[in-house]
């Protein structure tokens, strides 16, 4: 799973990687937590839209929005099957900016588990995959717009550490995977693990645990 992330550095992301000139004002953000409002990239009927959405999806068919509370992750693998979710992944796909994330690792025999920061070796900022949904109360009112980040089978460079882990997506899929023309099977192809390699990971201290520490001393090396 994806429990938290960072754009600790807002001023490099250039969203003109994404098809977009602009960008809504952000600043750095070390330890975003689900229910946040998060920088969101979406297609919008063929116009490609970088805004501010609630991170925990809420479906179209939710009775109550408080569901959003417990789908801050929704698993790719799964998707495309479960009706939940097949026509957000099939239609509403979005990219998530982010440049750090953190999972948990499970210690024998401890209840507290251990937790490590994910980057890219140079620091850059990439993109998560997510899926992204609309809704409103039955009685009528304001659409409600949330989103999800898709987790997959982790790589060698997860797998110790956790047993699944965020979509990532390179830079030269973001017009396909934000497009909703593009085929389930490339879809599919998509969310597949990202390179090892180009990624680097450390323990970090308990500190992150705490949502309300938002600062530079969650990504510290422990």
């Amino acid at each position: 799973m994806c429990g938290r992330f960072g754009l600790t550095r807002p001023d490099k992301l250039d969203l003109q990687r994404y098809g977009i000139d602009g960008v809504p004002p952000l600043v750095p953000r070390f330890n975003i937590p689900p229910s946040s409002d998060i920088l969101v990239v979406r297609e919008r009927k063929g116009v490609t839209e970088a805004e501010m959405i609630r991170w925990g999806l809420v479906p179209s068919w939710a009775k109550d929005p408080s569901i959003g509370n417990r789908m801050a992750n929704v698993r790719s693998d799964t998707a495309l099957e479960k009706s939940s979710f097949r026509a957000a992944m099939q239609k509403r796909r979005c990219l998530i900016p982010a440049d750090v994330f953190f999972e948990w690792q499970d210690v024998p025999g401890q209840k507290r588990r251990r937790p490590y920061a994910v980057a890219l070796n140079g620091g850059e900022i990439f993109a998560l995959g997510g899926l992204w949904e609309a809704w409103r109360p039955k009685e009528g009112g304001d659409w409600v717009i949330t989103c999800a980040i898709l987790t997959t089978e982790p790589n060698e460079l997860l797998a110790p550490i956790h047993d699944r882990m965020p979509v990532m997506l390179r830079a030269e899929d973001y017009a396909r995977w934000l497009s909703p023309s593009t085929s389930t099977d490339d879809v599919r192809g998509l969310v597949e693990g990202f390179p090892a390699r180009a990624m680097k990971a450390w323990e970090v201290s308990l500190l992150v645990n705490d949502p309300k520490t938002d600062d530079a001393r969650v990504i510290a090396p422990a």
